[in-house]
């Protein structure tokens, strides 16, 4: 068994250093006008909710495989976990989703068009933060950041339209490969692609030893999102949103795709129906769902598919040309590993 509570206590001293910069530095605390004082405030409620840390952790890390100093990198995780704050605010509005690491999400316990501009704001400072990097960085390393943050939105972005896009045509002709495309663009740019080569680019790595990044952060994060959907089945309270969420929101999972595909013609109907519904509707035959998922297995299969990949990424990254700290590296691994073993 690995002992994972090293790794996990400098995730957490990584996520800690961040969130100081962030709530100290990037974002403003109060305004004299009640309105944008407000605005103020609704930009700081999800930053201080903490969250795991993974992105900032593994942009941090990598800078420092590759030779870089941690305080390279800092300000780029910060901007990632900006980032992140304003696209789940987004998120969550998109999939009218009720609850966000624990408490109401932002539209719900304010309001919706406040909470899209304050998700606007976020965005407008996270670009502002990538800026401030031209002190540590210079012009050409600044710019490079710039322009993997616009790539990583860019995917993230088309990977969120695939998926609305199902959902609002109510389209179940959909295949793993075409999740593994969508999930590709959704979460595994933004979770670990970018992070880790944005973390080379702060240290100055050559981009050939940013290549084999794409693939391995490709696996790593589908894999990661798997487990994040078995997780939303599987971990109660735990995990921070509403238990089976994702069957509410009737998002394309992996677990869903492969259920329709082995549910015999009645279930395949009656499967169709309740995903006909309305998200209050469907509330009520959320547990005929669940016995449809246990009775087929699929959880198991979702997490052998996330495993598989988890596996595969770890082999990629053992061949990345890292030149730096020997520990980071093995973090790097560890988080891999245990990105798929976690329970929250």
């Amino acid at each position: 068994m690995v002992d994972y509570a090293p790794m996990l206590d400098e995730m957490k001293r990584v996520k800690a250093r961040v969130d100081r910069l962030i709530l100290e530095d990037l974002l403003p605390k109060s305004h004299r006008v009640q309105e944008v004082d407000l605005l103020y405030r609704m930009m700081r409620d999800y930053p201080e909710r903490g969250g795991k840390g993974m992105r900032p952790f593994l942009c941090v890390t990598s800078c420092r495989a590759f030779g870089g100093d941690e305080d390279e990198a800092l300000l780029t995780a910060a901007s990632l976990e900006l980032f992140q704050n304003w696209i789940l605010i987004h998120d969550d509005m998109e999939d009218a989703s009720e609850m966000r690491r624990g408490s109401p999400a932002l539209h719900r316990k304010y309001d919706w068009a406040l909470a899209l501009n304050t998700g606007d704001a976020l965005h407008a400072r996270m670009w502002h933060a990538l800026l401030g990097n031209r002190g540590t960085l210079g012009e050409t390393r600044t710019l490079d950041v710039m322009g993997e943050f616009a790539n990583m939105i860019n995917e993230t972005t088309e990977g969120q339209q695939m998926e609305l896009g199902w959902v609002v045509a109510k389209n179940w002709r959909i295949t793993e490969d075409d999740y593994y495309m969508m999930c590709t663009k959704k979460t595994s740019w933004y979770t670990a692609i970018s992070p880790m080569r944005l973390g080379g680019m702060a240290a100055g790595a050559d981009p050939e030893k940013l290549a084999p990044l794409v693939e391995a952060g490709t696996k790593l994060g589908v894999g990661f999102q798997i487990h994040d959907d078995v997780l939303n089945l599987s971990a109660g309270k735990k995990y921070g949103k509403q238990s089976a969420d994702d069957l509410l929101e009737g998002k394309r999972t992996l677990i869903l795709i492969k259920l329709l595909s082995s549910l015999n013609r009645d279930e395949k109907n009656r499967f169709v129906e309740i995903f006909d519904m309305s998200r209050e509707e469907r509330r009520e035959h959320v547990d005929e769902l669940l016995a449809l998922i246990e009775k087929y297995r699929v959880l198991s299969y979702a997490s052998e598919r996330s495993e598989e990949l988890v596996s595969q990424a770890m082999s990629i990254l053992r061949g990345v040309g890292w030149t730096g700290d020997v520990q980071a590296v093995r973090w790097i691994e560890e988080l891999s590993r245990f990105a798929i073993e976690r329970d929250w």
